[in-house]
């Protein structure tokens, strides 16, 4: 989403912004319950890294209803850096909450998320683009009340994309290394298809995961959303949907997304 180029950054004001978005950088790593893992605002993820040399910055809040709580972040912040041609650094952090149906509402600091995105084939006149994009969630939420996993979790997935005028599809997916006890590494797969009009592009995705717990059931969800592009670096984001088959049965994201 990021179409500047790198000479950019050499003017006083584009400097500016960037010592910012380098502190708001610094500040992701210390933040860090449940971890929007997607491409924004979408829970599956696209395969196209930030250009080189650029950043996209997400302020973002999340939620999850369940039959038996909420939980959620607010705030979530996002940054994403194209550190070479095709490879754009990750990492996310949280303040989150947990709500138990007829329980205290618990509020704090919640797991953090580095990762790496590599494509590795670009899009051409009759394939996709294909990257990996392998996830780390370090747990530096506390478990105890509920604000984090208590335990490492790793997903090692595989993402496609193609283009055909002003529609856009992207997909695939892949496993996560869930440890813990009564845990069980689990299958993700999602797609999505979007058409853009102008400065907006609406969206919709399906996705669907095998049981995370032993004894678990599967959950297939879907999401409806939209990005608007407010000017060249300024963007509104926004999905929301729910389940067809599991436990999840709302879930929403909204953001704001700063591009240099």
């Amino acid at each position: 989403m990021i179409r500047e180029q790198a000479t950019s950054f050499r003017s006083s004001r584009t400097a500016r912004i960037l010592h910012g978005a380098l502190a708001l950088f610094a500040a992701a790593t210390l933040l860090a319950s449940e971890t929007v893992h997607a491409g924004p605002p979408y829970m599956t993820d696209d395969p196209e890294p930030v250009e080189y040399l650029h950043w996209e910055v997400y302020l973002a809040t999340q939620h999850f209803i369940y039959r038996d709580g909420a939980s959620g972040a607010a705030p979530l912040i996002d940054m994403n850096y194209g550190a070479l041609p095709g490879l754009q650094l990750h990492v996310q952090g949280q303040l989150t909450y947990a709500r138990p149906s007829g329980g205290s509402t618990f509020f704090g600091v919640g797991d953090t998320e580095v990762g790496a995105k590599v494509r590795f084939v670009s899009e051409g006149a009759w394939w996709p683009m294909v990257s990996t994009y392998p996830l780390l969630d370090f747990p530096t939420g506390d478990s105890s009340r509920q604000l984090g996993t208590g335990r490492a979790h790793a997903f090692l997935p595989l993402w496609l994309q193609k283009s055909a005028g002003p529609w856009t599809s992207f997909g695939g997916g892949g496993l996560w290394i869930n440890p813990g006890v009564g845990n069980r590494d689990f299958w993700y797969v999602g797609w999505e298809i979007q058409r853009h009009m102008a400065d907006l592009a609406l969206g919709a995705e399906v996705f669907y995961t095998t049981p995370d717990l032993i004894g678990g059931d599967a959950n297939l969800r879907f999401n409806i959303g939209f990005l608007y592009d407010l000017t060249e670096h300024h963007h509104l984001l926004f999905s929301a949907g729910r389940s067809i088959v599991g436990a999840t049965l709302f879930q929403s994201y909204a953001a704001y997304q700063l591009t240099l």
